[in-house]
């Protein structure tokens, strides 16, 4: 479910007309719905009732400080991957002990950070990580409460950059070195092994690699505890994908029930890291079309946002829907939607079925509110997008419009030579 919606010709936001967000706040325009996002974490909590577990959102799909804090509001823990990450939840009001901190290269000054801050636990992912712990929880006298992220080698079936759960992959330990891992784990006098830790991959469509996952996990845990053990947690990572096109993937229902039939009898607390499965259908990237252009071989949509508001498309060759914001009955054509950056890869559709666009029209390129803003970037020397919140009738500017003073900002130049 999402509260983007028509109504007569018209695209809205919740109660909100997009053609008016876009007159009042500009393009490129992040925008997202406060209805869908609380709807989503709700039905995905819901899915998991009955068993213990924790919702830790995974930030990287979404870092803005009002999105963490309508999560903060529901209940919401979270998934950080840096110390940028960790400043980011702290500020919106997640409380550290519903914090865990995953990530292959954590440095050791965002390993204190988290140790001040008194998380609930590190996932770690090498042996020289989990000794730099040992030594960093040393110097300030504390306890360090791990996982250890366990590579299950599962093929996950999906895009190959986020697949993260084979043998190949950077992350992780492989499960035939766990047993080895803990116990080098259990004899660090600063280190309190607590939980077992996967994640094996981004956008999932099937339930069948998230059950192989757990079997394999299950028989760890097993061991482990016959080992002499304290296992208390069990954290599966995200991955849950959405509809972007023709995908059908689990509800969170489906993927609970599957969840916790593959742990029947088990006792331990569960740890969930949605990202994309709670943010993704919640936002879209609001543009304006700057021109159209006809060659011998195709007609082309420019638009004023570009690759680096939304790579998504040119980084994975993902599929975003795209829809006029104001419907005009026009014929359909077969269109390339393109931005304005210096690059052949800056695009958001290929041969795409589209009404005729004309300048000034807006569009609506979906399914944007995981991964967009997140891993938008300054190429070209083009400001940042700004973020905008819907709730009901009324909107909210949550991140201004950068500037070209904010490209410049903290730069300083060499003085000239004598």
């Amino acid at each position: 479910m999402n509260r983007f919606e028509r109504r007569g010709p018209e695209l809205l936001c919740e109660e909100v007309p997009l053609r008016e967000l876009a007159d009042r706040f500009g393009t490129p325009l992040y925008v997202y719905s406060h209805a869908t996002l609380t709807r989503h974490y709700t039905v995905f909590d819901a899915a998991f009732q009955g068993f213990p577990h924790l919702v830790c959102f995974a930030v990287k799909a979404n870092p803005s400080l009002a999105i963490l804090k309508v999560l903060a509001g529901q209940g919401s823990g979270a998934d950080v991957v840096s110390g940028g990450e960790l400043f980011r939840a702290l500020r919106a009001g997640i409380p550290a002990d519903r914090i865990v901190y995953s990530g292959a290269g954590k440095t050791t000054a965002e390993i204190e950070q988290a140790l001040r801050a008194r998380i609930l636990m590190f996932n770690i992912e090498s042996f020289q990580e989990l000794e730099a712990l040992d030594a960093a929880a040393g110097r300030l006298d504390q306890k360090a409460r791990v996982s250890l992220r366990i590579n299950p080698d599962v093929d996950p079936k999906t895009h190959p950059y986020v697949s993260t759960g084979l043998k190949t992959s950077k992350f992780g330990i492989d499960v035939s070195s766990a047993l080895e891992g803990y116990s080098r784990a259990a004899r660090l006098a600063h280190i309190e092994v607590a939980g077992v830790d996967c994640h094996i991959g981004s956008q999932l469509t099937e339930l069948g690699p998230f059950v192989e996952a757990v079997s394999r996990l299950k028989g760890l845990v097993t061991d482990l505890r016959r080992a002499g053990h304290d296992i208390r947690y069990l954290d599966l990572g995200g991955g849950l994908g959405i509809t972007y096109n023709e995908e059908e993937p689990p509800s969170p229902a489906q993927y609970g029930e599957a969840i916790r039939d593959a742990l029947q009898g088990e006792s331990l607390t569960l740890i969930l890291e949605p990202g994309r499965n709670l943010v993704g259908n919640a936002g879209i990237l609001l543009c304006r079309v700057l021109y159209t252009k006809d060659t011998d071989e195709k007609r082309f949509v420019i638009v004023d946002a570009g690759m680096n508001d939304l790579i998504r498309p040119s980084l994975y060759g993902s599929y975003h829907a795209i829809q006029p914001v104001l419907e005009t009955g026009r014929k359909i054509g077969i269109f390339d939607v393109v931005g304005p950056i210096c690059e052949s890869g800056d695009f958001f559709a290929r041969n795409r079925e589209l009404p005729e666009l004309e300048p000034g029209d807006r569009v609506a390129i979906m399914s944007a509110g995981a991964y967009g803003f997140s891993m938008a970037s300054t190429y070209n020397s083009r400001p940042l997008a700004a973020e905008v919140m819907v709730r009901g009738t009324e909107a909210w500017l949550i991140r201004e419009r950068g500037t070209c003073e904010d490209l410049v900002r903290g730069e300083s130049v060499v003085p000239a030579g004598s």
